[in-house]
């Protein structure tokens, strides 16, 4: 069993409806007079989508064995996304819905990893950091750069996001997984 006292970024378990999370953040929380808290953001590994919650000191939960394996990012077709396993190079189809969050950042020969409970696959986690090519974005105007001033810019998988007024088409930049967020120029 895991107490609030294991907690940590990363930790997987099952929570007190039966699914499967994983902790995103987390803040212990105490008031003068009242009781402490644990204030948590899970990610349900099922779907990806994201809840925060608060347990106290005496929750417990019960512990998921999960055991990681090395994939690559093959393709997509259809409505599947296809996947090899590095290790044994088996291929593995993942529904596309099951991708919410991670299908907008997918190129093709990313490293990534599968996340396996009970032998089976049951979430692909991307790097934190990934290289992407702005694909459209308008040019920075010089005289522009006084302040900390960003643009919007349409990435190769087709993400738009906010990066600085330097940053050009083709150029390379990394992403944030993760927030959806620029991180520096690659």
């Amino acid at each position: 069993m895991i107490s609030t006292t294991d907690f940590k970024e990363g930790l997987i378990f099952e929570n007190e409806n039966g699914e499967i999370v994983e902790i995103v953040d987390y803040q212990h929380h105490r008031k003068s007079q009242a009781r402490a808290v644990v204030r948590v953001k899970l990610r349900k590994l099922g779907s990806g989508s994201y809840v925060e919650t608060s347990y106290r000191p005496e929750d417990k939960f019960k512990e998921v064995s999960v055991e990681k394996r090395p994939f690559m990012y093959l393709y997509s077709e259809g409505d599947m996304a296809h996947f090899m396993n590095n290790e044994s190079y088996d291929q593995v189809a993942v529904p596309l819905d099951k991708l919410e969050n991670q299908r907008k950042y997918l190129i093709e020969n990313m490293e990534c990893t599968g996340l396996y409970i009970n032998d089976q696959l049951f979430d692909i986690v991307l790097p934190i950091k990934v290289v992407l090519t702005i694909k459209s974005t308008v040019p920075g105007v010089k005289g522009d750069t006084v302040s900390n001033l960003t643009k919007e810019a349409e990435l190769e998988t087709g993400v738009t996001i906010k990066v600085p007024l330097f940053i050009n088409e083709g150029d390379k930049v990394i992403m944030d997984t993760r927030y959806c967020t620029y991180v520096e120029r690659a």
